[in-house]
């Protein structure tokens, strides 16, 4: 069998992926507990899996390998991608509350209203990273994969993010609707 470096290295991912696991469930509780729902932070949670996309792109076309440090860097854009999708759900969610909104226009307009907050985090974040995922500095090239998976992955998921998360949040809301609408229709009808 294999040893050495390659079970120390099969070790180091089984860890990882517990470590994501952990991260990606612990977002979802303390999003559970600041929405006081549970159907909000799972249409939040929606754009994590499209930062996958970027991740495995973008190491591909740069022909760098899938090691700790990008698993590290897709550990990190867990957190950072929810950030977008927060954004775009609270608004939705304030639209529809205070300002009494159809959902379509309550999506429409934190769409066109949270755009730029968006982009203006997603940007900023790929620009912070770029000199790192160039890797041209001394040991650069051992942090690079970390950066180039943090790239990929937000752009990716905050291009694919813009869509999704309003198309999920408003099956979502149709649903509840729906559901609330054949209630009112049950307890009118038991008078």
């Amino acid at each position: 069998g294999f040893t050495g470096d390659y079970e120390e290295q099969r070790k180091a991912f089984r860890e990882l992926l517990l470590s994501i696991i952990l991260s990606l469930l612990l977002v979802y509780m303390i999003m559970a507990m600041l929405y006081e729902s549970l159907r909000d932070p799972l249409i939040v949670m929606f754009s994590v899996p499209l930062a996958g996309i970027g991740v495995i792109l973008i190491l591909f076309l740069t022909k760098t390998t899938f090691n700790v440090q990008s698993y590290i860097g897709c550990i990190m854009l867990g957190g950072i991608v929810t950030n977008n999708a927060i954004l775009l759900v609270d608004y939705m969610n304030l639209l529809r509350r205070r300002d009494k909104l159809p959902l379509r226009e309550a999506i429409e307009e934190a769409g066109r209203r949270r755009l730029r907050p968006i982009l203006m985090t997603a940007v900023t974040a790929i620009m912070a990273t770029l000199p790192l995922a160039l890797g041209l500095e001394e040991g650069g090239e051992a942090q690079a994969p970390m950066a180039r998976a943090v790239i990929g992955g937000l752009f990716s998921s905050t291009l694919i993010s813009l869509v999704i998360v309003p198309i999920m949040y408003s099956l979502f809301e149709e649903r509840r609707d729906r559901r609330r609408k054949r209630a009112a229709d049950d307890g009118a009808a038991v008078i």
